[in-house]
C-alpha cells in the first residue's frame, strides 16, 4: 500500500507540474503581489510521533479507528506581498475537518451491537510567513522555501454512546467538546510557476502545534491534549496584480 501511495503522489506531483507549466505564461513575470487559493490534503502526526497525552493515542487504547482516518482535505486563502527581488511575506487561512467513526473494540451493548462513537477533529491555521525565492519574483519559474508562525484555531468533539465503568459498564449517550487557540512554527516549500496575470504551483507545509483539552476530557484521562500538528500538500491558483 506504501508503494501504490507513493507511486500515485509522484503522478499528481508530475501532473501538478505540467498543469503549472501550462497555466503560467511564457515570458517573465513582474515582481506583483498575489491572492492565491490552495486544495490539498491534510495528513496528521502519525501514532509514534505525536505529543504525549494525545487524546486519540489514548482512545486507541480501547475505541477502534487508526490515527490515519483523520487525514483529509484541506482548503485555503493566501495574501503574498513582494520583499524586494527575493523574498516576500504571507498572511494566509486555512481549514481542515475531518470526522472519523469508532466503536469500543472489546465491549459490545447486551444486544451484541456496537458502541458507536463519532470523533471530529477541525483546524483552521492563521499563517504568517516569509519567503525566499532564489530565482527572483521576476523568474518564470520559482522554487521557494520559507517559515513563519501559525495560530491555529482547533475543536475536538466526541459523540455518541460511552461506557460508564464505574457503575457497572452503564451505556449512556454524550457529546464532550473542547475548543481554543494554540500558535506553533510553520516550515513550507514549493514551486511556483508565475506570469503577469495568473501564477500556479505546488506546495508542502509542515505545522507543529498541540493544545490542552481540560474539562470534561480531564475528568477522564490526565491532562490530555490534542496534537495539531502535520503536514498539508496543496496545489495553489494565483491572481497576480500590481508591480
Amino acid at each position: 500500500m506504501a508503494m501504490t501511495f507513493g507511486v500515485s503522489a509522484q503522478r499528481a506531483g508530475l501532473a501538478l507540474v505540467v498543469a503549472g507549466a501550462m497555466l503560467a505564461p511564457a515570458r517573465p513575470a513582474a515582481a506583483q503581489q498575489t491572492l492565491n487559493v490552495s486544495f490539498g490534503y491534510f495528513t496528521v502526526r502519525g501514532e509514534d510521533a505525536r505529543v504525549a497525552r494525545d487524546v486519540l493515542n489514548e482512545n486507541r487504547n480501547f475505541l477502534a479507528f487508526d490515527i490515519g482516518d483523520f487525514n483529509g482535505a484541506a482548503i485555503g486563502g493566501e495574501w503574498l506581498v513582494p520583499l524586494g527581488r527575493y523574498f516576500e511575506a504571507g498572511a494566509g487561512i486555512g481549514l481542515s475537518r475531518r470526522t472519523v467513526d469508532s466503536v469500543y473494540d472489546r465491549f459490545t451493548d447486551r444486544d451484541g451491537s456496537e458502541i458507536e462513537q463519532r470523533l471530529r477533529l477541525r483546524i483552521v491555521p492563521v499563517a504568517f510567513t516569509v519567503r525566499v525565492v532564489p530565482l527572483g519574483q521576476t523568474s518564470p519559474v520559482q522554487p521557494y522555501v520559507g517559515a513563519g508562525l501559525g495560530l491555529f484555531n482547533w475543536r475536538y468533539s466526541e459523540a455518541g454512546e460511552f461506557i460508564d465503568f464505574q457503575r457497572g459498564n452503564a451505556i449512556f449517550r454524550d457529546q464532550y467538546a473542547a475548543s481554543g487557540s494554540e500558535t506553533g512554527p510553520i516550515v513550507l516549500g514549493g514551486l511556483r510557476f508565475a506570469g503577469d496575470a495568473l501564477s500556479s504551483g505546488f506546495e508542502i507545509r509542515y505545522q507543529s502545534a498541540d493544545a490542552p483539552l481540560g474539562r470534561p476530557f480531564s475528568t477522564f484521562q490526565r491532562d490530555p491534549r490534542i496534537d495539531l500538528g502535520g503536514w498539508t500538500y496543496q496545489f495553489n491558483v494565483g491572481w497576480r496584480f500590481g508591480g
